[in-house]
């Protein structure tokens, strides 16, 4: 990860993983003529606690004499500005002012304090997503020629007794142990579990099999390049083309590489691009009709023209079917609801509500009206998605035996056209659990075995 005279820019949040990291590599920095410096981002998330642990960094960057880099950044505005979850816009601003740091001073490596037990958590979250082989593969240890995780191998413990055996300070963020957010109820609750019940080494095996998996990964990637480049007609910017022919030869599996690899050259990366997005574009491949689309989160566009694929990004959505009541341009929202906070759907004019209780309190199903449900809260998992319709939506209404598309299910429910793309769709883990308004997804009723209940409801403005 390192080599002589590397200058080094070290993300330090103030936590336990990240002094443990400043503390290791100053301690390795004369061994191998290491500039180091420190940088920390104040998410403003947690207000006064906030500003307390930015001064903490900088006390200790000053201990150390390093230079010390600290900018403030309104997570909860980019947040709302780009429809993400928390989590998500947490990650992606903290990544943009690293690199933005590193490129401004000229570190030639940034240096991030995940460990062992991070990458086990991420493995399993993935895992019960129903993630692909890439989801398994974690962490990796090296991201491009820039970021490092020198840590990723070892466990959240070990970090801990260096910290005690070296006298060293650091701050605790509280948020971590909310189990509202699916890391943290894997990481109290689903591991320590697993740990007690059925395998007392089960982060090692996890943090095994990703090691396993990204391995593979890589010699995989390099297998299916010469059949991406047979498949590609042309590459420009952020579109690709692709011959429907030359796919149509391949094994579906290397179908599935290929548009990915497809994908991630367009987006610039896979993030909140599932299974079932990948699926969608191989059934443009093989239906009879030479035409077709479906829109994928973050505004890309798969469409087929006759025996091209093109991906793109679009910068309107104007279509027959994502055309407003006027006619006029797209329509098309979608929230990531990170904890059960009420969420103002602006699009709609409307806010949806959310209420936790147990299966003792909850009130007659019956006279709840149509515009709010009760859900088994235990059969979920945030964050959930609270998006319009796409093509290709599908469920399991209620009491129906099998799956039924969504347009189906508008059709015989007479729902107009132009009302369609208003009504809020409710997800979890990418399955729809709610069409808000009319009926809930069988796989989340409440039933006799119910502990906690999820009550939803929408109100209109």
């Amino acid at each position: 990860m390192l080599k002589p005279k590397d200058s080094v820019i070290i993300g330090v949040s103030g936590g336990p993983d990240s002094v443990a990291l400043l503390n290791i590599l100053f301690k390795l920095a004369p061994h191998l003529s290491l500039i180091l410096g420190v940088a920390h981002l104040n998410h403003c998330l947690r207000q006064n606690d906030s500003d307390k642990d930015a001064e903490f960094v900088e006390s200790v960057a000053a201990t150390f004499d390093l230079p010390c880099y600290v900018q403030k950044r309104n997570v909860r505005r980019y947040q709302r500005e780009h429809k993400l979850s928390l989590e998500e816009a947490a990650r992606r601003v903290r990544y943009e002012f690293l690199e933005q740091i590193a490129n401004t001073y000229q570190y030639d490596k940034i240096a991030l304090g995940h460990h062992a037990d991070d990458n086990a958590e991420l493995v399993l979250m993935n895992l019960l997503r129903g993630t692909g082989t890439l989801g398994l593969s974690g962490i990796p240890p090296k991201r491009g020629e820039k970021i490092i995780r020198p840590m990723i191998r070892i466990k959240r413990s070990d970090i801990i007794d260096f910290l005690v055996q070296n006298g060293l300070k650091c701050v605790f963020d509280r948020t971590n142990a909310d189990t509202r957010h699916l890391r943290n109820r894997v990481r109290h609750d689903l591991i320590p579990m697993l740990k007690t019940a059925y395998n007392p080494n089960i982060s090692e095996m996890l943090n095994r099999l990703s090691s396993i998996v990204r391995s593979e990964e890589e010699w995989i990637e390099d297998l299916v390049q010469p059949f991406f480049e047979k498949a590609v007609l042309r590459i420009r910017q952020s579109q690709i083309e692709l011959s429907v022919p030359v796919l149509n030869r391949y094994h579906k599996a290397l179908q599935r590489r290929i548009v990915r690899l497809a994908l991630s050259k367009a987006k610039g990366d896979l993030r909140r691009i599932g299974f079932a997005n990948i699926d969608s574009a191989i059934d443009l491949l093989v239906k009879k009709s030479s035409f077709g689309k479906i829109d994928l989160p973050a505004g890309i566009r798969i469409q087929r023209d006759q025996d091209t694929v093109h991906i793109f990004r679009a910068q309107r959505l104007a279509t027959d079917d994502h055309r407003d009541s006027e006619g006029r341009g797209a329509f098309s929202f979608e929230y990531q609801i990170e904890t059960f906070e009420p969420v103002f759907i602006k699009e709609i004019k409307a806010h949806i509500r959310f209420s936790e209780m147990g299966i003792e309190n909850t009130p007659d199903y019956r006279c709840t009206g149509q515009y709010a449900n009760f859900f088994d809260k235990d059969a979920l998992n945030l964050p959930l998605v609270l998006r319009n319709f796409r093509p290709g939506d599908a469920f399991r209404p209620l009491g129906v035996k099998g799956t039924q598309k969504l347009k189906k299910f508008f059709i015989d429910k007479k729902v107009p056209r132009k009302e369609r793309l208003k009504c809020p769709i409710l997800l979890s883990c990418g399955k729809i659990i709610w069409v808000v308004g009319h009926r809930i997804d069988e796989s989340v009723k409440v039933t006799p075995a119910t502990k906690n209940v999820l009550k939803v409801e929408l109100l209109l403005a």
